[in-house]
């Protein structure tokens, strides 16, 4: 994701120092067509990038219109078990290279924070005038999905630290399983889901070329596409019954009303399916270019702007005015609506008209000197 792409779990573009550059998946670089793209880029993780925005959308837009249908719950329940922790895991993959060089430093600034600030203010004043209530601008607490890029910034900071440590991953799911167990960590930050979801970053981080090459052998992929098949009825059967706040990751097993012996088993039983879920939707990803490959690279726009659709329409009860639309027919029409606007908010323009404010230069406020002492 170019500057601020990129650290939205994008692979930046060319012209970003090699440093910089997402490693070429293995099975890419012979079989994709990877050799074609330009340099520094690689068509599976924008591809994946794509597809998992999809999922993104998917899991905002359905609890509009999820009342009263068994199959939709399920749906959502398979779309929230992976659906952000692939994003989460393509992210630190793509931070492996990250030592916080003056230049990270800036990009990490003007990928990341400067986009939070601004789009947390702008939901914020959304917030006030579609519920009539005063929502006071916090950078400590952030508004609905602003919660992913105060995460990316603390995870991304933290990347020196992964790099250095003997066990990163065990000692990330030691952090994480701590924090399912502390109801005291309070709603600052979202630092509940942060910590939480930090193991897949921490494993992404860790993930190297062959892994992706293995995902993508043909067995795999066909295992992939049974299990992907084989969770619809199983989510289906477990749709009446789940709690949904077990997927969110933002309270503790206490909160959750669970006992800390039994509410870190269900929290292990949810790690270890949400990674073979993310691993099959990972291995089932085209990894040569597509249509929608170019689209990879402008997700951030795609995941900030569709929160101002989603809950506009519930401000402006769309779907309490139109009960259609909770019906079958209206879920199907609801759900090709929602993944088509958000391809369109993907876009090379739409991108090209955000980059002030999800890309900015700001050189302005920077030392000039920051890139010599880089080197």
């Amino acid at each position: 994701m170019s500057s601020a792409t990129h650290h939205i779990v994008s692979a930046p573009p060319s012209g970003h120092g090699e440093a910089e550059r997402a490693p070429t998946a293995p099975a890419t670089a012979s079989r994709s067509g990877a050799g074609h793209e330009p340099a520094g880029r690689d068509p599976y993780f924008d591809n994946a990038k794509y597809l998992a925005i999809l999922l993104v959308v998917m899991g905002h837009t359905w609890p509009t219109v999820i009342a009263g249908s068994q199959a939709t719950r399920g749906l959502y329940m398979l779309v929230y078990t992976f659906h952000m922790p692939v994003f989460i895991l393509i992210s630190g993959y793509l931070s492996r290279s990250f030592t916080g060089r003056p230049d990270q430093l800036k990009r990490l600034l003007t990928g990341v924070a400067v986009p939070y600030l601004l789009f947390e203010a702008a939901y914020t004043l959304f917030t006030r005038w579609g519920t009539g209530s005063f929502r006071p601008f916090s950078l400590l607490h952030p508004t609905y999905l602003m919660w992913f890029l105060i995460a990316l910034f603390v995870w991304r900071l933290t990347t020196p630290f992964w790099r250095v440590v003997r066990w990163p991953v065990a000692t990330s799911l030691v952090i994480a399983g701590l924090a399912t167990v502390t109801p005291s960590i309070g709603a600052a930050l979202d630092l509940t889901r942060v910590l939480q979801l930090l193991p897949y970053f921490v494993i992404g981080l860790s993930m190297k070329p062959e892994h992706f090459a293995l995902l993508r052998r043909r067995p795999v992929r066909i295992a992939s596409a049974v299990v992907l098949v084989a969770a619809v009825p199983f989510f289906y059967w477990q749709a009446p019954t789940f709690y949904l706040n077990w997927f969110y990751r933002s309270r503790s097993v206490q909160e959750l009303g669970a006992g800390v012996g039994w509410g870190m088993f269900l929290v292990a039983v949810l790690l270890v399916g949400t990674l073979v879920l993310s691993a099959a939707f990972l291995s089932l990803v085209p990894g040569t270019r597509r249509w929608f490959t170019v689209l990879g690279a402008g997700t951030i726009c795609g995941y900030v702007l569709h929160g101002f659709l989603i809950r506009g329409a519930e401000y402006l009860d769309v779907f309490k005015d139109h009960p259609w639309l909770t019906t079958d027919p209206g879920r199907v029409v609801v759900t090709l609506v929602a993944l088509v606007t958000m391809t369109l908010l993907c876009t090379p323009p739409v991108r090209k008209a955000l980059k002030w404010v999800t890309e900015p230069e700001m050189a302005w406020a920077f030392r000039k000197d920051a890139a010599a002492k880089s080197s």
